[in-house]
């Protein structure tokens, strides 16, 4: 079968996906995997992704895609870049794995610093994470020591992990039902840009050690908020002493035309949530706070939360190698740039088909929301075989996302708009 050349290349469909290599395989899957991990259901072959680089994703059966889902934004530098590729395999020429939190390496210190220097946080510090979720533990986690206050504000909908604690924040029922009597008693939830009186009232309350809030809804509808609404949450915790985490786990590093989307109002949180895009494909996350803050963790002894591959040495790598990338080619401007095209094909879809209810998004962040999941469903399949993917999800699976790597080429932009534009031409003539 043949691999990719380039990532920057047109759709090629040769079996009608997922082919038989990827149905064998799921089907392995389902058998050897646990079912809360796996993404296969009981009958319903998944794709299997065999290869990518830059846009373009080949599966096991030989088809090769434009990817609109950035591997869920990890790839905003495009898959397998070849400078990210080098500086891995420097680092694995010299330490692999080094000793967590005990022993360190000096590509720690110098992501540290160049992290500190970009995050939109007065004087900050870097707090290392394996993952998103687990960076919004430490932040939820700091926030109570940092205050001694039990109560943390949170928005519907959200979301914001799947670990115990980073799940009592995160707003989807069905995520956290199963688990309801184990979770943080402590969290109230209010509408995301809604009126902030209520918001006003439990901060009243004095009892609030954090305000929880993505700067813009990603994977729960790609929603904004209005003008100044984060702004004025950002005055509120100052006034009543609760710290604002800011959940840039999706939204950092570009995707929205900024480095940061708190950055657009110019907002500066006491800590700030990012992963994903900054490893450029390994796993490496971080909170960025100020001295001040972090201060609570100070100890004698034994660090009071870590992790076997926190901060690894490959991942730092990768890491400042992501941040040469998105710093030199100009990509959150560039982002900023291929959004506001996008912006004015995207507001004519809505007259192309009846099951679109709304298009909303900024930079190369984007939902078209349908008239229901089944709607929803139908254009992504539509657009997988026309070799396009993009998820269709959200809290009722009604909106689909666009969120191509920041590095895609724009003949493939155009490409993937024009092939999503004939999907949704095919499911305006049926219905669901």
């Amino acid at each position: 079968m043949p691999g990719l050349e380039r990532g920057d290349l047109p759709p090629r469909i040769v079996v009608s996906p997922p082919g038989p290599r990827s149905r064998a395989l799921s089907a392995g899957l389902e058998r050897f995997v646990a079912p809360g991990i796996s993404t296969v259901a009981p009958g319903r072959p998944a794709l299997v992704w065999q290869e990518a680089c830059g846009a373009n994703v080949l599966d096991a059966d030989g088809n090769r895609f434009i990817d609109l889902t950035a591997g869920f934004g990890v790839a905003a530098v495009g898959h397998r870049h070849p400078e990210v590729l080098r500086a891995v395999a420097a680092q694995a020429d010299l330490l692999v794995h080094a000793l967590g939190d005990v022993a360190a390496h000096p590509g720690r210190l110098a992501l540290a610093e160049r992290l500190a220097a970009l995050a939109p946080v007065d004087d900050a510090q870097v707090f290392f994470a394996v993952s998103g979720a687990e960076a919004v533990e430490i932040a939820l986690k700091t926030a109570l020591a940092a205050t001694g206050r039990p109560g943390v504000v949170a928005f519907d909908p959200g979301y914001h992990g799947l670990t115990l604690g980073a799940l009592a924040a995160t707003a989807r029922p069905a995520f956290r039902d199963p688990f309801a009597a184990h979770l943080h008693p402590h969290v109230a939830r209010f509408p995301f840009g809604g009126d902030l009186s209520p918001v006003v009232a439990r901060l009243e309350r004095d009892d609030v050690a954090s305000v929880l809030v993505e700067p813009i809804v990603g994977r729960e509808g790609v929603l904004l908020p209005p003008p100044g609404w984060l702004a004025r949450l950002s005055e509120l915790c100052r006034r009543a002493g609760a710290l604002l985490i800011a959940d840039e786990i999706f939204t950092g590093f570009g995707r929205t035309g900024r480095m940061f989307a708190v950055e657009r109002e110019g907002v500066r949180p006491d800590l700030l949530c990012c992963g994903k895009a900054l490893g450029g494909g390994l796993p490496i996350a971080a909170v960025l706070g100020s001295r001040a803050v972090f201060r609570c963790w100070a100890t004698p002894g034994e660090a009071l939360h870590s992790a076997t591959f926190v901060a690894h040495p490959l991942a730092c790598a990768a890491a400042l190698a992501t941040l040469d990338l998105l710093e030199r080619e100009g990509l959150p401007a560039r982002a900023a740039r291929l959004g506001d095209s996008i912006a004015l094909r995207l507001a004519r879809w809505p007259s192309l088909s009846p099951a679109i209810t709304a298009v909303r998004g900024r930079g190369l962040l984007w939902g078209i929301e349908l008239a229901s999941a089944d709607w929803a469903g139908r254009f992504a399949r539509a657009a997988l075989a026309r070799g396009v993917l993009l998820l269709a999800g959200g809290p009722a699976g009604r909106v689909a996302q666009i969120a191509p790597p920041l590095a895609i080429a724009e003949e493939q932009l155009e490409d993937a708009l024009e092939l999503l534009e004939g999907a949704l031409g095919e499911i305006a003539e049926a219905r669901p």
